[in-house]
Order: structure tokens, then C-alpha cells, then sequence
């Protein structure tokens, strides 16, 4: 699948939207993917998806024991890329403000695991989840994501596999373009911005 086709994706979806947008780093950005519109159609995630789970190495593809999402944006990534691999689901969660694996949940001692994400901005997420699947025994291998946001300059400790990687400018809150600080700004994840 191509950049042009997967964009053709989330736009179809109504998933691309453009306006003043606060990220859940706290950052400022003039584009937003919501890739909530966009996997709510089933077909449209095993697509997007299986495309993702075919550029993955085959080291990747065939080395994982189990997909680990960090919840809420990733787990339908998750579930589909473990789909996609034939290995187990799982999501980390932060219940006291912390990732951790719950609900059952369980890696064995050093089990190979593929981190999936929506969206890659900053790493943040990811490096934390990352972190507690270590804590609960898993080894992460590698991290993918549908959108990596900043281009390849996110440093999730492991390497990173995106569908599609953009360079879409973010800001700082106090040094927005006027352009940008000229409209209201929306919050449209699902945490609060830092």
C-alpha cells in the first residue's frame, strides 16, 4: 500500500482533519489523523493493517510470541496486527496513571512481543509501554504504528515499522505560527494533553 493510498484511506474516512489541534504530548499541530474514524470500519483496519503486518522484516513477522498495545488508541491495532501474525493480543492500560498489563493478562519470562500503536508523535507512549511490558517479563523485539507522526525522528528504543511516516509540524503551545494561533484549539484524543 502506498503513502497516497493510505492517506486516500483516512480520508475517505473523514479521519484527516485540519483546523488547531492539542496533542496528548501537550504539542500543537495544524493536522490531526484520528485513527479512531478510521478502524471503526473492519474492513478498512485488516486492510490497513495487514499492509502494515507485510512491510514488517520477516524476522518481525516470524519472531513474536504476542502483540502489545498500549490501550485506548492502540488496541484495535493490536488486535488486528496479532491477527494478521497469528499470535496472542494483549493491551497495557493506565489505570493509576501507569501502564501495566491487567485483566488476565500474562507474558511469559522473556516472550517476544511486536508493540502496535495508532499514532507515534513524540515516542512517549510507546518507550512507557514499552516499559511495562518489560516490567511484566516481555521482551519487546519492535514497535509498529499506522502513523509515525514525526518522520522517523521518534526514538522508541526498538525499531519502528510505520504504514505511513509524515512530517507534520507540531509546536509548542507558546510558539504557535499566527496561523495556527489564529483558531480555537480542539483536543481530540483520548487522554488529556500533558
Amino acid at each position: 500500500m502506498t503513502d497516497d493510498e493510505v492517506l486516500a484511506e483516512f480520508r475517505e474516512a473523514d479521519a484527516l482533519l485540519e483546523g488547531h489541534f492539542i496533542l496528548s504530548s501537550g504539542l500543537r499541530s495544524p493536522k490531526y489523523l484520528q485513527c479512531a474514524r478510521v478502524l471503526m470500519d473492519p474492513q478498512r483496519a485488516a486492510r490497513l493493517i495487514g499492509a502494515l503486518a507485510l512491510k514488517l522484516p520477516v524476522e518481525v513477522r516470524q519472531g513474536v510470541d504476542a502483540v502489545v498495545a498500549p490501550a485506548m488508541g492502540g488496541v484495535i491495532c493490536g488486535y488486528e496486527m496479532a491477527r494478521a501474525l497469528k499470535v496472542p493480543s494483549m493491551f497495557v492500560e493506565r489505570p493509576t496513571g501507569t501502564f501495566e498489563l491487567r485483566r488476565g493478562f500474562a507474558l511469559a519470562p522473556g516472550e517476544r512481543v511486536l508493540m502496535m500503536e495508532d499514532v507515534v508523535t513524540t515516542g512517549l507512549s510507546s518507550r512507557e509501554a514499552i516499559a511495562a511490558i518489560e516490567d511484566a517479563g516481555g521482551k519487546v523485539v519492535a514497535g509498529a504504528c499506522l502513523v509515525d507522526r514525526s518522520n522517523g525522528s521518534a526514538d522508541i528504543g526498538v525499531p519502528l515499522y510505520p504504514l505511513i511516516a509524515l512530517d507534520v509540524p507540531t509546536y509548542e503551545p507558546d510558539s504557535l505560527p499566527p496561523e495556527l494561533e489564529a483558531l480555537p484549539a480542539v483536543k481530540p484524543g483520548s487522554r488529556k494533553a500533558a
